[in-house]
């Protein structure tokens, strides 16, 4: 697994570096063909271009991570809806780095803690106003997974990480992964983020052994 920065010319930063001693930097028009599955890819939005490079990487299974100097929510959102996992400063600390790196290559999403509040707040907002309302839950999404991908699915939605979810439901943490694989493409979600978005209107109206 590589990490590649992709700026306007190519240029590293210190940061960068101290981050991933083994980083790659590179123009945009380089990189595309060299890029392997699983690669992380971090995009600066001052290439021209930036967002629609986002699904040509993806395509091939890399990981995109938008780097911006001015970050902005409605930015960040268009990004993961463009299949980025992530959204950070361009100037962020080395540890920030290696934190947002650890959190995409394990299926999870980075927005920053104010996004992240913003967005689930609102979902759960929602929730509640329709739970007020009476109205009654709406379970089809999980009528396609099996018994144990609900589950999987329950639990992450719940806030539990893989390792909690191996404990809860006696399976490794390598099962519980592709379980999330599968559950992602029935429920045609791209990774945790979407997973709480499409669930949350369920997950508190569903018992914990659903």
């Amino acid at each position: 697994m590589k990490h590649w920065f992709i700026t306007t010319d190519g240029n590293l930063k210190a940061r960068w570096k101290k981050a991933f001693p083994e980083m790659v930097a590179s123009k945009p028009d380089v990189f595309v063909g060299k890029t392997q599955p699983d690669d992380v890819i971090w995009l600066s939005t001052t290439v021209e271009g930036w967002s629609e490079l986002i699904g040509a990487v993806t395509s091939k299974g890399a990981i995109v991570v938008v780097l911006s100097y001015s970050p902005d929510d409605r930015e960040a959102l268009r990004s993961l809806d463009l299949g980025a996992r992530g959204y950070v400063h361009t100037l962020a600390a080395p540890e920030v780095l290696k934190q947002v790196a650890l959190v995409v290559t394990n299926q999870g999403v980075w927005v920053g803690q104010e996004l992240l509040a913003k967005v689930l707040g609102g979902s759960f907002k929602a929730l509640q106003q329709r739970a007020e309302g009476g109205d009654t839950v709406n379970t089809a999404p999980l009528e396609g997974l099996t018994d144990r991908e609900r589950g999987v699915a329950l639990a992450v939605v719940r806030g539990a990480t893989n390792k909690e979810v191996a404990r809860q439901l006696d399976i490794t943490e390598r099962t519980v992964k592709a379980h999330l694989s599968a559950i992602f493409k029935k429920l045609a979600v791209r990774d945790r983020l979407q997973l709480i978005l499409k669930l949350a209107s369920i997950v508190e109206r569903v018992p914990e052994r659903f």
